[in-house]
Parts: structure tokens; sequence; C-alpha cells
């Protein structure tokens, strides 16, 4: 792995774009390039797309909404929050997000420490497959990388 102990800039535009459950989401910086400390994402989300109710045990999260509708789901209640709001969710909080808008929605997402975007990555090559992803496969991944889905009632 590849450490980095010098300013890092990233142009808009610049990210590496991701495509996995309906989303895109493009890592600006990595966990290479952070020295294991955060990775930051842009996050796009169609219309009625979002994430199943999980918890993470390796990273906490942090939402910077930029535009659209998006709920978010901690605590046992759904709070939308608009362009400007942030939500933080340490690790072990069950949540998730939905777009509740007409248009896409996008958000920021920073995570410290980094490691969330080497998950992402590993199930957009996944939905990539020939054939679609293996939703069994999905959920091992989950897994592998400390995230538990739940059941959301």
């Amino acid at each position: 792995m590849t450490t980095h102990e010098q300013p890092v800039i990233v142009q808009h535009g610049a990210g590496t774009d991701l495509q996995a459950f309906g989303n895109t989401l493009s890592v600006l910086l990595s966990g290479e390039q952070t020295n294991g400390t955060l990775a930051v994402m842009m996050e796009e989300t169609p219309p009625g797309g979002g994430q199943p109710l999980h918890v993470h045990s390796r990273e906490d999260e942090l939402f910077l909404v930029i535009e659209g509708r998006i709920q978010y789901f901690a605590e046992g209640q759904w709070t939308e929050v608009g362009a400007g709001g942030v939500v933080f969710l340490p690790r072990g909080a069950a949540h998730t997000y939905r777009n509740v808008g007409d248009t896409s929605s996008r958000h920021w997402i920073i995570t410290t420490p980094s490691g969330f975007e080497k998950f992402f990555a590993r199930c957009a090559d996944e939905f990539a497959r020939q054939g679609g992803p293996d939703m069994q496969r999905i959920v091992e991944i989950h897994h592998e990388h400390g995230i538990k889905l739940l059941e959301q009632g």
C-alpha cells in the first residue's frame, strides 16, 4: 500500500466513480491518500434510492447534504435533512437513508477511519458482473468489512 505524508489536492471531477446499489459514489480521497485516517466521497442517489438498515463496526460516518430531499433513519426515527444539513453517525449506530425527492440527491460522505471506499469498490465490482450481482456475495462483502445488515421494521 502506498502512503502519503504530503498534502493531497483533488480537483472537482477527478475522483474515482463507483456504481453500486443504484448509486454513484465518487471517491475523492481514499485511505491510501490519507494514511488510513479518513475517506471523502460524494454520493448521488436517484429518487427512491437509498441503503438497507445497517451498522458499521469499524468507521464513523459524517454526511453533508448538498442537494435533494434525504431522510436519515437513526435512533428509531426518520428525519429529513435538507441542503446544508449534517448527520453524524458513530460506529455502532443503526442507520439508513433514502432519497424522498423527485430528483437525484447528493451528499458528501466522510468516514473515519477509511475503509468504506474499499467496501463500496468491492460491491461495485459485484454489481458490474455479467448477469448482475450475486446478492449472497454482497452480504458476505458487508460482513467482511464489519457492516451488519439489519431487518427494518
